[in-house]
């Protein structure tokens, strides 16, 4: 298989290593290592940031926040890309859409729109997976609630910026999954990240 380029995105907030989301994004690093891709990793949890509070900050904002540099760098280089965070109240947590706010704004995750019409894709030619933890069971989040928060990030976020396929890991019951079932779904996010899926 062909060596590709790929971006972690740790999206827990909490940047405590007990935490399961980061062993999720861990074996999938030590999958893609061990298979010859390259890596770079973003955690969202120990970033410094500022919140966009306008959209005028969005679109005109000035320079995007030192601490953010290397990240949106990570996301230029990469040719896939690999968000993992846990689901918060129906959503993704707010200091990762505040991440995706500052990094995805006008000129680098889509051109200035014309008046009146849609910015060009910048970020073409790249694909995704997204990989989200829940108490809830997957089953449930997936047909009861249209894993409407996932959707909306593929759609109203990664579709937007021109990133596509996008692929999603959906690890239920996480709390009461116990040793074993954390154990099969490290596996798994290893065998992702060696075919770098």
């Amino acid at each position: 298989m062909e060596s590709r380029r790929i971006a972690i995105i740790d999206g827990h907030p909490d940047p405590d290593p007990a935490r399961f989301v980061h062993a999720l994004a861990q074996a999938y690093a030590e999958g893609a290592a061990g298979a010859g891709h390259a890596l770079r990793r973003v955690d969202v949890g120990r970033l410094d940031f500022p919140i966009l509070r306008r959209r005028d900050d969005w679109e005109r904002g000035g320079a995007l926040p030192a601490a953010l540099t290397e990240a949106r760098d990570a996301i230029a280089w990469a040719q896939h890309l690999v968000f993992v965070f846990p689901i918060w109240l129906g959503d993704m947590p707010a200091l990762l859409k505040g991440f995706l706010e500052q990094v995805a704004r006008p000129g680098f995750a889509i051109a200035d729109a014309a008046a009146g019409g849609m910015g060009k894709k910048l970020l073409g030619g790249r694909s995704a997976r997204v990989v989200v933890t829940m108490g809830m069971p997957a089953l449930v989040y997936r047909w009861y609630f249209r894993a409407h928060s996932v959707a909306s990030l593929e759609r109203n976020i990664l579709g937007l910026v021109g990133i596509a396929p996008v692929h999603r890991s959906l690890v239920g019951s996480v709390e009461s999954i116990g040793d074993a079932g954390r154990a099969r779904w490290l596996k798994k996010l290893g065998d992702l990240g060696a075919s770098a899926g």
